[in-house]
C-alpha cells in the first residue's frame, strides 16, 4: 500500500532531526575551518585566530582559520554560504558586510537569510583624528573650523563605503560641516598621512589613532561608540558632544551556512563563550583594538537586519556609491 505523503514527509523530518541530533553529540570529529573574508592582521583575523586556537585546545580537534580576502569579503563569504550546513566550515564576518550591502544595494548572498548567525564577539569603535596643525580637538572645533573656511576641509578614510566613510558622512550631516572625502585603499596609509600632516583629519578604526593621540601627533575629535573606549579614556563620543543619536560600530560576528543544527550553534556559541572569558584573551583582543561585546545569534539577526537598514539609508542619503 502506497505510503501518503503527508506521513512520508514526517518520517524525513523525524530522520533529519535524529541526524542533526546525532551530529551535535559528536561534533566536531574532524577538523573545522574558519573563513575569514579578509587579509590577514585585521581585526577579524585577529579574533579567528585568538578563537581557533580555543577551540583547538578545548575539542582536541584542529581548527584551520582560512583567510579568502577579495571582494570586500564577499569572496570568502560566499564561499561559505555554498558550504554543506554541518558545522565544519565557518565565517567570521564583520559589519563590512552591511556596508557593501547599502553601498552595492545587492550581493552575491543575502545576509539575513544565506547565513547562521551564530553570536557577536566583539566591536571596534571608530574615531576622527585631525592633526595638531588643523586645530580641531573636538566637534565643536570642527564645526567652527568648516564655518571660518567653507568647502576648505578635507578628510581620508580607510575606503569608499568602509563603515568609517559612513561614519563621517553622518558627522557631516549631523552638524552642516563640508568636507571632501579621499577613500584610501585601507586604514594605515590615512592614518600615516595624517599623522604626516598630508591630510587635516582621518576617520580610522579608534584603535590606530590611540597611541598617537597618547604622545600628541594626534587630537581625536569623538569617537563613534554609545560609551566611551578603553584606548581612548579621555575623548568624548560624537553623542557625549551632541550628535544624537549616534553609536556605531565595527562590529564582528562569528557565521555559518543557513540551516545549521540548532545543537551545532548551542555548542559553538557556548566554547566561543567560554574563550572569549579568559583574561589572557580579553587582554590580547583589548590590545589589538576589539572590545569584546558577546551576544546571542538572535541579538546578531537584529542587528544584521538593523544595519542593512541604517546603512542603506545613509548610502542613498550621503550619495555613497560604489568605487
Amino acid at each position: 500500500m502506497r505510503i501518503p505523503s503527508f506521513f512520508t514527509a514526517i518520517g524525513a523530518t523525524a530522520l533529519l532531526l535524529i541526524g542533526n541530533a546525532v551530529q551535535a553529540q559528536t561534533y566536531p570529529n574532524k577538523s573545522v575551518r574558519i573563513v575569514v573574508p579578509y587579509a590577514t592582521g585585521g581585526g577579524s583575523d585577529i579574533l579567528a585566530r585568538q578563537i581557533g586556537a580555543g577551540l583547538q585546545t578545548l575539542w582536541g580537534q584542529g581548527v584551520v582559520v582560512d583567510n579568502k580576502a577579495g571582494a570586500s569579503g564577499n569572496i570568502g563569504t560566499s564561499e561559505v554560504v555554498r558550504a554543506p550546513a554541518d558545522g565544519y566550515t565557518l565565517l567570521l564576518q564583520n559589519s563590512t558586510m552591511v556596508t557593501n550591502l547599502g553601498v552595492m544595494g545587492k550581493l552575491p548572498y543575502d545576509p539575513e537569510k544565506d547565513l547562521t548567525p551564530i553570536m557577536l564577539l566583539g566591536v571596534t569603535p571608530i574615531a576622527l583624528a585631525a592633526h595638531p596643525s588643523a586645530n580641531i580637538g573636538n566637534v565643536k572645533d570642527l564645526v567652527a573650523a568648516a564655518k571660518a573656511k567653507p568647502d576648505a576641509l578635507s578628510y581620508g578614510s580607510c575606503g569608499i563605503g568602509t563603515p568609517q566613510h559612513f561614519v563621517m558622512e553622518l558627522v557631516k550631516q549631523k552638524t552642516g560641516v563640508a568636507a571632501a572625502h579621499a577613500g584610501y585603499k585601507g586604514c594605515a596609509p590615512a592614518v600615516t598621512d595624517v599623522v604626516g600632516g598630508q591630510i587635516p583629519m582621518a576617520i580610522v578604526s579608534a584603535n590606530l589613532v590611540a597611541p598617537y593621540a597618547k604622545d600628541g601627533r594626534l587630537k581625536v575629535v569623538g569617537v563613534s561608540t554609545g560609551q566611551r573606549y578603553s584606548l581612548l579614556p579621555d575623548t568624548p563620543t560624537f553623542e557625549e558632544q551632541g550628535l544624537k543619536p549616534f553609536d556605531f560600530s565595527i562590529w564582528y560576528a562569528l557565521m555559518g551556512p543557513k540551516d545549521l543544527p540548532p545543537a551545532v550553534v548551542a555548542k559553538l556559541a557556548a566554547d566561543v563563550s567560554k574563550i572569549l572569558s579568559q583574561p589572557a584573551v580579553v587582554s590580547s583582543l583589548s590590545n589589538a583594538g576589539v572590545e569584546l561585546y558577546k551576544g546571542t545569534g538572535d541579538d546578531l539577526a537584529k542587528l544584521i537586519k538593523a544595519d542593512a537598514k541604517r546603512y542603506t539609508d545613509l548610502a542613498k542619503s550621503a550619495n555613497i556609491k560604489a568605487e
